[in-house]
């Protein structure tokens, strides 16, 4: 037996998830995606990751901005599904779209709620300095993902991760989760746990304000913020006026001993103190250039001992 569903994500992380369904033989009426938006120098219309791998496996895809219009949730309706799949799909789904499913919607979140809910629970965790996060299979209310969570993966965040190592091992057991979920829904019934009314916390979107490096926080603070902000949308910091004020984004570090002035360099292979202790910068990039380890980017234009970083 399989299940009639409809897949509803946006970027790479939820793709394993759609190749998983696929794979073990379920039958997906339609995709629901963002729609194509202007990206890249030429602002042209880019389709999101989702809705490329499903055209590649020849799967209806739909984009609407959003379900306020009825015939965008009757035709939703009309799927008679048995169930629908979300996977950071980037819109809050109505009432009506969440009843229409026989047996519901479920999502997979990228925290152990009630921890991070939210729209960036990945970066928050590793921006937070957490030890442990993982994914949830949850059932889906009309709620910012206060539902009740079915299954459960965990993995541990380690003091040399980005957000981006953390994605792809949460993408790869979240797929791994959401095909044994289906697999007892089909089964039924299941159990849900409700979430602990405690330790509610709120993963909001990262903006921009938040990238640059503030030097004179904490050195554990300071690296789990450049490896949260990694690879998107990158911490930053600028070289002192004597050099231009040029923009450079850190996109790995690690702290170490130190001590010194906040952003003053304290050594030739970019050791950098903080408030206390100090942050080893790893990995680098100029503006509109490609990353770079930190040797390499002090064979080219480097970073002096003694200059103060902003």
């Amino acid at each position: 037996m399989t299940l009639r569903l409809a897949f509803m994500g946006s970027p790479e992380f939820a793709v394993p998830t759609l190749e998983a369904i696929l794979a073990a033989g379920h039958e997906i009426a339609c995709v629901y995606s963002q729609p194509p938006r202007p990206a890249g120098r030429g602002k042209e219309l880019r389709k999101t990751a989702v809705h490329m791998t499903a055209e590649r496996h020849g799967l209806t895809v739909r984009t609407p901005l959003n379900f306020k219009a009825a015939a965008d949730r009757d035709a939703f309706a009309a799927l008679q599904l048995d169930v629908a799949v979300v996977v950071a799909y980037g819109l809050l789904l109505p009432q009506a779209v969440l009843d229409a499913p026989r047996l519901g919607c479920f999502n997979l979140h990228g925290s152990i709620l009630p921890r991070w809910r939210g729209a960036a629970p990945i970066h928050r965790a590793v921006m937070e300095g957490d030890a442990v996060t993982g994914v949830q299979v949850m059932k889906m209310e009309a709620g910012l993902d206060t539902g009740p969570v079915m299954k459960t993966a965990t993995t541990s965040i380690t003091e040399d991760d980005t957000t981006g190592d953390v994605q792809r091992r949460l993408a790869s057991l979240g797929a791994n989760l959401m095909i044994e979920a289906l697999a007892e829904l089909e089964a039924g019934p299941v159990m849900l746990t409700e979430q602990d009314a405690d330790g509610v916390t709120h993963a909001a979107k990262v903006t921009a304000a938040e990238a640059r490096i503030d030097w004179a926080r904490p050195a554990s603070e300071v690296a789990s913020r450049i490896r949260g902000l990694s690879p998107f949308p990158g911490a930053w910091f600028e070289l002192p006026d004597s050099q231009g004020r040029q923009r450079i984004k850190a996109l790995h570090a690690t702290a170490e001993a130190g001590e010194g002035e906040p952003g003053e360099v304290l050594d030739d292979r970019l050791l950098v103190a903080c408030g206390s202790g100090a942050v080893r910068i790893s990995r680098l990039q100029r503006a509109g250039k490609g990353t770079m380890t930190a040797e390499d980017f002090q064979r080219g234009s480097p970073i002096g001992k003694g200059w103060r970083l902003a």
